[in-house]
């Protein structure tokens, strides 16, 4: 009779962001042997340079725009200034917080083997790292996704920044340039800009957040440029960058014409591509451009490899990230397996007012042939746009036939929490008549949902 094959571990994890590290903590109580691989900082983006160190700076950010706005109320803030250094200060504390960002202990206390460098799989159950040989009956890839190299003509010459490291500059620039007009780059755009930096950005679709729906973009633009004098360049296409003195020129292309721009600091935040640069094809492991092939139940073409988070899709956010990690560990540890459900999608943008979408939007009821209703609740209709004078944002919701809501979008203030709510409706096909008779608090921002869906009846 053959002899089992022994692992080293019984459960490898390459990665330690937010899709390697829920799966680590689960799989590590359950009892399993695990080790950890990480290639860069520990914890990944989300504690290090995403959604924590960003969100801290554009909550600082927003009570700063805030108060300096508040004399309309009778508030005196005529000496109100900021300290960087103390802004930074305040994203290190809130990193510090989350115990993963940087923290190798944060894996080894949990009794996880932890090791720093690339892993590179030699077959299927056999990974390198730093020319040390590591084998597990199972892996979990989850190296996530890292900002595309910018091919612009002079790129290679001059430095630019990314969303990965421009949040360490010691001061705001006087100018910054935003390649990319999407949820992240805007983030970007509206922190710095709520500072006092003057930002360009050029986005080569007809609208920024061109991910989100179609009348998302121009409400946005309109309020970047009005309350925080951002230069939003549509349909514009960066041709050329170059050392101008101590500072940059930004050559682009408008339409049919060509400009320029002398700006500090460039930052280039188009798109992001999946990290699968370790050895796949000695795995078995199926991927493309896009990422790591898998199947519901996050498990690619070698069945004893799982993959979760921007590995798998390099545009879904961390919410979604999390669900596919949860699902991966659950698979990795029980014969019963689960999928992962990602249904209705839901994406965020934490600008100023945020903006937030859950299932379809217009533009893919229009792709899917749908016979579909709108209605559109601008902001101005609800009391709460009335007490706080903000007047810019709408809440639209999309129905069938049947009057069963199949998307929403909204863009205001808290819009990130505010689409609970519609979530749940699109999730469990609730109709419009229903949300009508669900209760909303009459001065909240939610009573835009319920003026929108009365607009369906």
């Amino acid at each position: 009779m053959a002899q089992k094959p022994t692992f080293d571990y019984d459960i490898i994890v390459i990665g330690s962001g937010a899709a390697g590290a829920p799966a680590a903590s689960i799989l590590a109580r359950a009892g399993k042997k695990v080790a950890v691989v990480e290639r860069g900082t520990f914890g990944g983006e989300s504690p290090n340079w995403g959604d924590m160190p960003l969100g801290a700076m554009l909550y600082a950010a927003e009570v700063f725009y805030n108060a300096k706005r508040a004399a309309k109320f009778g508030l005196r803030t005529n000496a109100l200034n900021y300290n960087h250094p103390s802004l930074l200060s305040w994203r290190d504390t809130v990193i510090k917080r989350t115990g993963a960002g940087g923290n190798r202990y944060y894996y080894e206390k949990q009794g996880i083997s932890v090791f720093s460098g690339n892993a590179h799989f030699l077959s299927p159950n056999e990974i390198t790292v730093n020319r040390r040989h590591l084998s597990a009956r199972k892996f979990l890839i989850a190296t996530g996704a890292t900002w595309e190299k910018s091919t612009i003509p002079g790129s290679d010459k001059i430095p630019y920044l990314t969303p990965e490291n421009i949040l360490s500059l010691t001061r705001p620039p006087k100018t910054l340039f935003i390649v990319g007009g999407n949820a992240t780059a805007m983030e970007i755009a509206y922190l710095y800009a709520s500072f006092g930096t003057k930002v360009y950005v050029a986005e080569k679709a007809n609208r920024i957040l061109p991910e989100f729906d179609i009348e998302v973009g121009p409400i946005v633009a309109e309020d970047a440029k009005v309350s925080r004098n951002m230069t939003i360049l549509t349909r514009s296409r960066v041709v050329a960058l170059q050392k101008e003195g101590l500072q940059k020129r930004v050559t682009y292309i408008q339409g049919r014409q060509q400009k320029s721009v002398r700006v500090d600091e460039i930052l280039v935040a188009e798109q992001r591509v999946p990290q699968t640069d370790m050895g796949l094809e000695n795995a078995g492991v199926a991927y493309t451009h896009q990422g790591i092939t898998v199947n519901a139940r996050m498990q690619t073409s070698a069945r004893h490899i799982f993959a979760a988070g921007n590995i798998t899709d390099p545009t879904i956010q961390t919410h979604a990230v999390l669900t596919q990690s949860r699902t991966a560990a659950h698979n990795l540890t029980h014969r019963t397996a689960i999928e992962a459900d990602l249904t209705p999608n839901l994406l965020v943008a934490f600008t100023f007012p945020e903006v937030a979408q859950v299932g379809l939007n217009e533009q893919e009821c229009i792709k899917r042939d749908l016979r579909y209703k709108t209605a559109v609740a601008p902001l101005t209709l609800t009391a709460r746009s009335n007490i706080t004078d903000c007047r810019n944002g709408f809440v639209k919701l999309i129905v069938d036939t049947k009057g069963v809501l199949i998307g929403a979008a909204i863009v205001a203030p808290h819009a990130s929490d505010l689409i609970s709510e519609l979530s749940i409706a699109v999730h469990h096909r609730l109709t419009a008549k229903q949300l009508i008779s669900t209760p909303s608090c009459f001065t909240s921002w939610s009573e835009a949902t319920r003026i929108a869906a009365g607009k369906l009846l």
